[in-house]
C-alpha cells in the first residue's frame, strides 16, 4: 500500500482509505490459488467456506460504500449522518452465525451486520433501506425519517439510538425474557432458543450503565439462571479521541467467571469466523451470558466533523489504515482465485455505483414535513380501545381463584385504604393477564417495604412475581426485555428518588423505541414508583422525594397519581389497558404518605376509606376528580396529598371566609388535562393552585401556563408549592412541604 504523500492539515480521510484499496488491488502480486468450491475452506484451514466469504465480503463492500457515500454527499446536504462503520465490517460474521430472529440491539458502527443479516430474508435490499435512512426519508423502513437507525422489524433489528450502552440493560432483559417466557408458558414472537445479540464499542464497555449489565449477567448466571445474551464489544482501541489501554478489554473481561469470554479477529473473515461462530453457538446451547471480543479498527475518524489529522500524527493514522479489514479480504479474494484484480476493481466500484445510485433516489423521497407526522408514533391513544380494555371484565373465574371466593372479593369487602386497594388491583391485573411479570427490590416474600404487594408472590409463585438485585437500571432494562417479548411488566422502583438514577431507561429508551421504530416496536409497561412527602418519622429526601420534574419531561410518557384506593384500582385497569393496546410506557405514581390513611379530618372519622371499584369501572387518560363541583367561590387544583390537605383547608376557609370550595383533582400529571383544568376554573371566583412539587418545573407550571393561555390569567390566583430545596429529614420536612394552612393562608391573600 503507498503512503499518503499530502501532508497538509484537513486530509480527507475517506478519499484516502478508499484510495489505499484500489492501490492495494492494482498493486497486488502475491501469488493466486485455483479458485475451489463453494464448500470447500476459503484458505487453507479456514472455517469460512469460499460461499461463507463471498457473502460476507459483498457485505464489507456494503457497509463500506455506504461510509463512502455518506461521507461525500453529507457536505452536499444529500445525507445526514457520518458516523459510519468502517474498520468493524467484520461484525457482518456476528450477523452470519446468527439468526435473524435472534433479536439485536446494535450500535452505530453495525453496517456490516446488518448487509449480511438482510441475507436472511428475500427480496429486502440493505442499500435502499440504509440510503432512505442517512437520507432522513419519510420511507426509511427502520425510523420513518426520524433519525439515522440501524433496525428492521422483519429482521427482528431493535432500533437503538445508543451511544453510551445504555440499551445494554434492555438486552440482558430480553435474553432473560426468552427463558422466562418457557416457564410462565407465554408463546414468544421468536423461537425457544433465540439468543439476545447486543454491540458496543470499547469506550463504551466502560459506562456505568454497561457495567450494570455484565454484573447483572453474572449475577443471573452465578444463581445457574439462563440468561442467553451475546455480547459483542466491538474494540477499536479508541472512543472518539480517548484511546482505550492496549490490553484492557481483554483482562477485564477476560477472568469474569459468569461473563463467558471469547476472542474473534474482526479484521480477518478467513480465520475470525470460527471464533464467531463458536461464541455464537456457546452462547445459543449453554444460554449462558456471553461476551465476544471482536478486534476492530477505525480507519476514518469517529464522524464526517473528526478531523483526525488535526489530533493524530500522521504515522499513526498510516498505521491504523494498514489494518484496514477490506484490505485483508481483497487479499483472501485475491490469493483464493475469486477475483482477478480486475474484477475485483469492478465489484468494488459496482457497489460504489450501487450505494450512490440508491442515495440519489432517496434523496428523491419525501422528508417529514409537519410536526403531525413527526409526533404520530410517539403516543399512540385508541380511547374506545383502551376503555374497552380496561373495562373488560371476562375474566370472572380467574378472578375468583386468585381471591379464594365469592366472599373475598374486593368490592364484597368494606371501604378499604389506598395500600390495600392497590395490592387488590394488583391481584386483579395478574389474574386478567396471563402474562403479566411483577418485580423489582422486596416485592416478593417480604411484599414491598409497605406491604403493598404483600400475598402477591404467594399468590402467583416465583416465576411471576419475584425480586431483582438492588439496581433500578437493571429493573428497568429486565422490564424493556419482557416487553420485547410480548409481556406485559410491572415493574416497582422501590422510591421516587431511585428513579434518578436510572432515568435514561426510560427517558432514552423505553419512551423512545415507539418514536424512533415509527410505531413498529413497543415498550408497553406499568412501573409502580412510590415517593411524594409527608411521611412523619422517617424520610429526608430519599424517602420524602418530590421531584416530580424528572418524570414530566419524558415525551410520551404517562403518569397517574391517585389520592385515593378506588381511583388506584380504576386507574391501575387504564394504565394496563393503555400498555396492553398502544404500547405505552407509564408511571403510577403512589403517594406514600397516603398508604395508610384512613381519616380526613378527625380521627376515626374513616372519610379516607373507599369501596373497591367493582370490575369494569376504569378511569379515562385524563379524567380528573371534582369535589364540590357547584363551589366557586375558590378552586383549588391539585392531586396526592395535596387532595385531602385542600379538602381540610376547604373547611377552615369556610369557617373564616365564608367561602365554597372546589377540589379539583388532577390525577393524570403526565400529560396533563389542560381542556378539563380550564373547564374547571372558568367559574373560579379565585384559584389556588396546590402543587407538593417543588416551586421550579414543577406540575404547578403547568396548570399556571395551561391557565393563562386560556386567558384566566386576570382571575386571582395563587400558587402553593414546595421549596426548591432538598427534604430534610423529621419535623423540618414540614418546613419546605406545603400544609394545610398554607392553603388557608394563600386564601387569605386571595381576600385581601
Amino acid at each position: 500500500m503507498s503512503t499518503i504523500p499530502a501532508r497538509q492539515r484537513g486530509l480527507n480521510r475517506a478519499e484516502i482509505c478508499d484510495r489505499n484499496f484500489i492501490e492495494f488491488v492494482e498493486s497486488w502480486d502475491g501469488a493466486i490459488r485455483p479458485a475451489a468450491g463453494a464448500d470447500a475452506p476459503v484458505l487453507p484451514g479456514s472455517a469460512c467456506t469460499v460461499a461463507d466469504f463471498l457473502d460476507l465480503f459483498e457485505s464489507q463492500l456494503v457497509s463500506r460504500h455506504l461510509d463512502l457515500m455518506a461521507r461525500v454527499l453529507r457536505v452536499k446536504n444529500k445525507v445526514f449522518y457520518t458516523i459510519g462503520s468502517s474498520g468493524h465490517e467484520g461484525n457482518a460474521m456476528v450477523a452470519r452465525a446468527t439468526r435473524h430472529t435472534d433479536p439485536a440491539f446494535l450500535h452505530y458502527r453495525s453496517g456490516g451486520f446488518m448487509a449480511e443479516r438482510f441475507r436472511k430474508l428475500p427480496g429486502m435490499d440493505p442499500v435502499m433501506d440504509s440510503a432512505l435512512s442517512f437520507a432522513a426519508s419519510a420511507e426509511d423502513p427502520a425510523s420513518g425519517g426520524r433519525h439515522k437507525v440501524w433496525g428492521s422489524k422483519p429482521l427482528w433489528v431493535i432500533p437503538q439510538t445508543s451511544t453510551i450502552a445504555s440499551h445494554l440493560p434492555k438486552a440482558l432483559g430480553t435474553a432473560v425474557a426468552i427463558e422466562q417466557a418457557r416457564r410462565i408458558g407465554h408463546a414468544l414472537p421468536v423461537p425457544a432458543d433465540s439468543i439476545a445479540i447486543c454491540s458496543f464499542g470499547d469506550a463504551s464497555s466502560n459506562h456505568a450503565t454497561a457495567q450494570t449489565a455484565f454484573n447483572a449477567a453474572g449475577w443471573t448466571a452465578y444463581q445457574k439462571l439462563p440468561a442467553p445474551v451475546l455480547f459483542v464489544c466491538e474494540d477499536n482501541g479508541i472512543g472518539i479521541s480517548v484511546k482505550t489501554p492496549a490490553g484492557w478489554i481483554a483482562r477485564n473481561f477476560s477472568q469474569r467467571p459468569d461473563l463467558d469470554y471469547f476472542h474473534a479477529d474482526g479484521l480477518d473473515l478467513a480465520s475470525g469466523y470460527a471464533d464467531v461462530r463458536r461464541a455464537v453457538e456457546h452462547c445459543r446451547t449453554t444460554r449462558r451470558p456471553t461476551f465476544l471480543h471482536l478486534r476492530t479498527t477505525r480507519i476514518m475518524g469517529h464522524a464526517g466533523t473528526d478531523f483526525e489529522i488535526e489530533w493524530r500524527a500522521l504515522e499513526e493514522l498510516v498505521a491504523v489504515e494498514a489494518t484496514d479489514p477490506l484490505l485483508r479480504s481483497a487479499a483472501i479474494a485475491l490469493e483464493a482465485g475469486l477475483f482477478t484484480r480486475e474484477s475485483l476493481l469492478a465489484a468494488y466500484e459496482a457497489m460504489r455505483a450501487r450505494c450512490f445510485e440508491a442515495a440519489r433516489a432517496a434523496d428523491a423521497r419525501p422528508r417529514i414535513e409537519a410536526l403531525e407526522q413527526v409526533m404520530a408514533p410517539l403516543a399512540p391513544y385508541t380511547p374506545d380501545a383502551v376503555q374497552a380494555e380496561a373495562g373488560r371484565a371476562d375474566y370472572a373465574e380467574a378472578r375468583l381463584k386468585v381471591f379464594g371466593g365469592e366472599e373475598n372479593l374486593p368490592e364484597n369487602h368494606p371501604p378499604r385504604h389506598l395500600a390495600i386497594q392497590i395490592n387488590q388491583a394488583l391481584h386483579e391485573l395478574m389474574a386478567k393477564y396471563p402474562h403479566t411479570l411483577l418485580f423489582g427490590e422486596d416485592v416478593a416474600q417480604k411484599g414491598g417495604v409497605y406491604t403493598v404487594t404483600k400475598g402477591l408472590y404467594k399468590t402467583f409463585k416465583g416465576t411471576r412475581v419475584f425480586n431483582t438485585l438492588l439496581d433500578e437500571t437493571m429493573i428497568l432494562g429486565l422490564a424493556q426485555g419482557y416487553a420485547n417479548m410480548g409481556m406485559l411488566p410491572i415493574p416497582e422502583i422501590q422510591y421516587l428518588a431511585y428513579f434518578h438514577n436510572a432515568c435514561d431507561q426510560i427517558r432514552g429508551e423505553a419512551a423512545s423505541l415507539q418514536f424512533f421504530s415509527n410505531g413498529q416496536y413497543r415498550n408497553p409497561m406499568l412501573v409502580r414508583m412510590a415517593g411524594l412527602g409527608y411521611q412523619r418519622g422517617f424520610g429526608g429526601h430519599f424517602h420524602n422525594d418530590n421531584s416530580i420534574t424528572a418524570l414530566r419531561d419524558i415525551p410520551g410518557l404517562v403518569v397517574g397519581c391517585p389520592s385515593r384506593g378506588d381511583d388506584a384500582a380504576t386507574m391501575l385497569r387504564t394504565l394496563a389497558a393503555l400498555a396492553q393496546v398502544d404500547g405505552r410506557v407509564s408511571i403510577f405514581l403512589e403517594p406514600i404518605a397516603l398508604y395508610m390513611t384512613k381519616d380526613l379530618h378527625e380521627a376515626g372519622d374513616g372519610r379516607w376509606l373507599f369501596p373497591y371499584p367493582a370490575p369494569g369501572e376504569a378511569m379515562a387518560l385524563g379524567e380528573g376528580r371534582v369535589y364540590a363541583p357547584e363551589a366557586e367561590d375558590l378552586v383549588v387544583i391539585t392531586y396526592g396529598n395535596g387532595v385531602p390537605m385542600a379538602l381540610r383547608a376547604a373547611r377552615a376557609i369556610e369557617a373564616e371566609l365564608g367561602w365554597k370550595t372546589r377540589v379539583v383533582d388532577l390525577r393524570w400529571l403526565v400529560p396533563l388535562n389542560e381542556a378539563f383544568i380550564v373547564q374547571q376554573a372558568k367559574s373560579a371566583g379565585r384559584i389556588i393552585v396546590l402543587d407538593e412539587g417543588r416551586r421550579s418545573a414543577g406540575v404547578g407550571e403547568g396548570v399556571i401556563t395551561a391557565l393563562t393561555e386560556a386567558g384566566l390569567g386576570a382571575v386571582p390566583m395563587r400558587r402553593v408549592v414546595g421549596a426548591d430545596t432538598y427534604t430534610p429529614l423529621a419535623s423540618a420536612a414540614f418546613l419546605v412541604l406545603p400544609g394545610d394552612a398554607d392553603v388557608v393562608a394563600a386564601a387569605r391573600a386571595l381576600a385581601g
